[in-house]
This record gives C-alpha cells, structure tokens and sequence, in this order.
C-alpha cells in the first residue's frame, strides 16, 4: 500500500494511493494515522487536487554514511567496519515539490540518492530477526550536503541539517522487499547516480539494530540507508529526481535561499 500525508483546503490528512498511471492517481483518506489500526474512508480526491506533504513528520533522521563501498572510495573514505551514524533534524525535511534552499554559507552542494525506512512502531534494542516487525514502509529520499561545510568542519550539524536538505516522498510504500532495489538520481533529466540497494555495506537490519541499541525510535522516524556513487553538485535552478524502484519518483527544484 502506498501511503501519503497531503492537505487540502487547508486541511491535512493521510490517505492510500490507488491507481498506477501518474494523472490517474487518487487517494482514498484514511481514517486517523496509518501507525495505528485505520480504515479507508471511501472518500477519494485526484492527486492532482491536493498538495503532498512530506509522508511523515519524524522526531529524527537518522543517516548512515558510507555505506556503499564506490561512494566512499568516490569521496576519499575508507569504507567503515561498523555503520556510521549521524544525524538530519525533523526542520530539515521537505515534500515532494517543495524548493531545496541552497544555503547562503556553502559553495558547493551535492545530491545523494538514498532509500528511506520509515518506523511504524515505538522500539529499542531491536533484535536482527523482529527489524521487519518494526518498520511501516519505505521512501524516496536526498540528502543533501554542502560538500564544502562537510570537509572543513568536523561536525556535519551544519552541512548536512540545513533547512529543506532532507527532502522525502512522494510516499511511502509499505509492501516492498528492499533487498535489491534501483535507486537513480537526475539532475535536469541527466543521469548522475545509479545503483542497487543489494549493494549495500550494512543492510538495513545492521542499521537499525546499530541504532537501536543507543536510542529508542518513535513511529515516523526515518532512517537513511547511505547513497551509491555518482554524487555531484546542484546549482540554483536544478530540478533533481529521486527514483526508486517499487516506490516511485521525489522531485525538488533548488532556489536560491531567501
């Protein structure tokens, strides 16, 4: 099922995404939060009659970096034995549509393409054989950095947790095998990165069962599975598209921040 959070007429809601052709598409609104047990409400609105949200508000993002061996030989890392952590505050994150602001403190700003998992349930200490029990689907992700900020300071608060640098959508699907996905990245319809989530350093069940052994995930929490290779610059007036397969395409214009 593919799930997302929208508003309309100045209301917010979730609602079930139903059809398969981009202009035929509808949503079917739930009936509470999809965290909990919903119904569908069998009242339906087109997509194109509302404005999608990010799919979720988390509490946290937690990133994994360096978690595809080229992307880390890419930049001039060693590839890491444990999973490396940091962290995207919930103020970084934006929809589908929505403008990236590039920062007035960064010359150079890179996009990396990364698939998302979204936690359905409040968990710690996770054991490897219940991760699937404690994730409600998966997303569409960028994160973005400025590259420049990232080299020069040893904290990446600043380069990585800007305003609008954590763009997710357009939705979150909730039946999908992540083990072998695509995920490829545009800019301006010109191929930058491609790659398969079975390429992957640490799975996705080394990442949350690493995070969660030091801090307890909230429903909506999003963790961020790493980026494959092929990561570059975006300039002002960039159209940058996510697009991973089984999920779908998150599409974000980059301005100049205001």
């Amino acid at each position: 099922m593919r799930i997302a959070r929208f508003s309309i007429d100045g209301n917010v809601a979730f609602g079930a995404i139903e059809g398969e052709k981009q202009d035929e598409l509808v949503l079917d609104i739930i009936k509470g939060i999809p965290f909990a047990d919903f119904e569908l409400s069998g009242t339906k609105v087109p997509v194109g009659k509302v404005r999608l949200l990010p799919p979720v508000l988390p509490s946290k993002v937690v990133a994994f970096g360096r978690n595809y061996a080229e992307h880390a030989r890419e930049l001039g890392n060693e590839v890491p034995e444990a999973p490396f952590a940091f962290f995207k505050p919930s103020t970084s994150v934006i929809g589908p549509g929505d403008e990236i602001q590039y920062p007035s403190f960064s010359q150079e700003v890179h996009h990396e393409a990364e698939l998302a998992v979204v936690i359905g349930r409040m968990c710690r200490e996770v054991p490897r054989e219940r991760v699937k029990d404690v994730i409600f689907g998966y997303t569409c992700a960028n994160d973005i950095t400025a590259r420049d900020v990232q080299k020069r300071e040893k904290q990446w608060a600043r380069a990585k947790g800007f305003d609008s640098s954590c763009p997710l959508g357009p939705w979150v699907e909730t039946d999908l095998d992540p083990a072998d996905l695509t995920i490829q990245l545009t800019v301006n319809g010109q191929q930058r990165q491609l790659g398969r989530t079975s390429e992957m350093i640490h799975s996705i069940e080394d990442l949350i069962v690493n995070i969660s052994e030091a801090m307890t995930l909230l429903p909506g929490d999003v963790i961020l599975t790493g980026t494959p290779a092929g990561v570059g610059p975006l300039n002002v007036g960039d159209e940058v598209a996510v697009t991973i397969e089984g999920i779908g395409t998150l599409t974000n214009k980059v301005v100049k921040r205001g």
